[in-house]
């Protein structure tokens, strides 16, 4: 396992933040013991919770090119059919999964595929599951075109603790599937949406792994 470079800067202030708190408590309280130690368990606690979120597992893909791939970790919180306003203004199947904080946070291309459509949404941050929060939070929306010509939408949505979405696409891109497209921090959602009748191989509720877990078969 590595560290993801997306945590390097935040995993430096927080070494500097537990350092400074613990060397005024060390001055100001040295001897009340009892204060000491609950500051050294809790900066300890802190700071593995801060690694862990931002940890880069080694894992061994699932490829295949009529496959979907689940582009993050966490739970699927919605499978429906739904109206897509944004691009393809149509009927699409969506399918949704919610990282929590101590989820690896690392987003995954799904296809591979061209990159048709790329945008980032400034908005709100309204909790994660919300469902307002996949048209009205801070967002960015891809659309990747297969190389059999069926477009798939895939679009990272920040929730009520993830204040900074990362991506690493434009449009025109090539992009690989199970690489890395992006990053969310603290916590979030991914949606994709796909052609109605896609096959999905997922069920509500269901814990899946970014770039492992098979999301749906194309037609």
């Amino acid at each position: 396992m590595t560290i993801h470079k997306e945590g390097y800067t935040t995993i430096a202030v927080s070494l500097l933040f537990i350092f400074i708190l613990n060397a005024i408590i060390d001055y100001r309280f040295a001897d009340v013991t009892w204060l000491r130690w609950g500051a050294y368990i809790l900066s300890f606690a802190l700071f593995i919770t801060v690694i862990q979120f931002f940890r880069n597992p080694s894992r061994s893909f699932i490829n295949g090119n009529n496959l979907v791939i689940c582009p993050a970790d966490g739970k699927v919180v919605v499978i429906e059919e739904t109206t897509e306003g944004e691009y393809f203004k149509d009927k699409r199947l969506q399918v949704s999964i919610f990282m929590s904080p101590v989820n690896v946070h690392i987003n995954r291309n799904p296809i591979s595929g061209v990159v048709k459509f790329f945008k980032y949404h400034p908005g709100k941050y309204l909790a994660a599951w919300n469902p307002k929060s996949s048209t009205e939070n801070e967002r960015t929306t891809v659309v990747v075109e297969h190389e059999t010509g069926i477009p798939v939408l895939y679009r990272q949505i920040a929730g009520a603790l993830a204040r900074r979405i990362v991506w690493y696409v434009k449009e025109g891109d090539v992009v690989e599937q199970s690489k890395e497209f992006g990053f969310i921090k603290f916590g979030s959602r991914v949606d994709i949406f796909l052609p109605l009748g896609t096959k999905i191989n997922l069920e509500l509720n269901q814990v899946v792994k970014g770039g492992i877990t098979v999301l749906a078969e194309l037609a």
